[in-house]
């Protein structure tokens, strides 16, 4: 959404980030196991694999977006430190 692209470039943007087609992107089984590879969360959570806002982070990172949450999390993070 902060990139401001059309439904097709942002799916061409993440299936780029991925290293997958956008037509993967629909694949149910695709995606699941490529989630577990990336640990970015999944539909249903299981054990051993992020979760909430870990998932987020992860996604933040592996697809270079900004996620709000994420950033204030890592904005509190930070001053809690000093």
């Amino acid at each position: 959404m902060e990139r401001k692209l059309k439904i097709r470039e942002a799916k061409a943007y993440v299936a780029n980030k991925l290293g997958v087609e956008p037509i993967t992107l629909s694949d149910e089984y695709a995606m699941t196991e490529l989630r577990k590879k990336l640990d970015i969360g999944l539909i249903m959570g299981l054990t051993g694999y992020a979760k909430g806002l870990a998932a987020k982070a992860r996604i933040a990172k592996t697809c270079d977006l900004k996620i709000n949450s994420v950033t204030k999390l890592l904005e509190k993070a930070q001053l809690s430190r000093i």
